[in-house]
């Protein structure tokens, strides 16, 4: 009964967010548009950059592993999980400021996903593609 509460407060602070949604003016929403689209393409080339470096030094691992003991692979190993875990992780921030235009596009840009409430602009400053407020991430993070 407690949890049916609850969800309808939930669902009312939603309703409420949602219809004080749109007080961003048009050229708010295309400068962030712009500075979103520029980070995305950044990390863009980035990606791009880290794949073409791992890449090489891949080439250069294979041409010049005469003479390694089990050590050395193991090394060299660690490196390539490491090299593949650092380009996973800025693929998975395009991954995130293209949901954020996408959620700009939608109209639900800046506003959290969890709880309906305004994400703090400082927050957005940080982290242009966060989708929960600060409560709800810091709600997220202790589980």
């Amino acid at each position: 009964m407690a949890k049916t509460a609850e969800t309808k407060t939930a669902a009312a602070k939603a309703a409420v967010a949602k219809a004080a949604r749109g007080t961003r003016t048009v050229a708010e929403t295309e400068k962030i548009r712009v500075a979103l689209t520029e980070r995305r393409d950044e990390l863009k080339a980035e990606h791009d950059q880290t794949l073409v470096e791992i890449a090489e030094l891949q080439q250069h691992r294979l041409t010049d592993s005469a003479g390694d003991d089990q050590a050395d692979t193991g090394t060299k190993t660690f490196e390539r999980e490491q090299e593949i875990t650092l380009a996973n992780n800025i693929l998975e921030r395009v991954n995130q400021v293209e949901r954020a235009l996408e959620r700009l596009d939608e109209g639900g840009y800046g506003w959290c996903e969890k709880c309906g409430n305004a994400i703090p602009v400082e927050r957005l400053a940080a982290f242009p593609s966060a989708t929960l407020c600060v409560t709800c991430k810091q709600l997220e993070e202790r589980r």
